[in-house]
């Protein structure tokens, strides 16, 4: 699915410079992977993508708190769309708090555009609990909406550049 996505975004064309956020757990080589897969698409299709851990991997005992803290900040506060992935038995703490960051950001800058929530996970579609806490849902909703694919996120990306 994600290899014809790319076929055909190389094909479009750039879009536009619009800069996202990709906000999203990165703790796995399975979350960073399908977010390095979903940024490519992405970056394929004109977007400027920050994706924290193509910064650095914060694997080092020497890490801490203000550094990841200091390191993506910046990423949030000059993007112009957050895109945030929802899946797991519940929202990621810290992109919850990205998501509420860039939410709070566009109350006082009219120039961001808004918040894309991506639900793949298939117990959202079965029926089941989808994990999402409502007042995160809610502020996504408030300021975008909640898809369930890339390109569903990537169309509705589209329309705010």
């Amino acid at each position: 699915m994600l290899d014809s996505l790319l076929d055909s975004t190389l094909q479009v064309g750039s879009v536009g410079g619009l800069k996202i956020y990709f906000a999203g757990p990165l703790f796995t080589p399975y979350e960073r992977s399908f977010i390095d897969e979903c940024a490519a698409a992405l970056h394929a299709d004109g977007f400027d993508v920050f994706v924290p851990h193509e910064r650095e991997l914060a694997t080092g005992v020497h890490v801490t708190a203000a550094s990841i803290f200091a390191q993506d900040r910046p990423g949030i506060e000059r993007a112009d769309a957050m895109l945030a992935i929802l899946d797991g038995p519940s929202v990621d703490d810290g992109t919850a708090c990205e998501i509420g960051m860039f939410h709070a950001l566009m109350q006082s800058d009219p120039s961001k555009k808004g918040i894309v929530g991506l639900l793949t996970d298939m117990r959202g579609t079965r029926g089941e609990s989808t994990g999402i806490n409502l007042f995160v849902q809610g502020t996504i909703e408030d300021v975008g909406r909640i898809v369930t694919s890339i390109e569903e996120a990537r169309d509705v990306l589209r329309g705010w550049r």
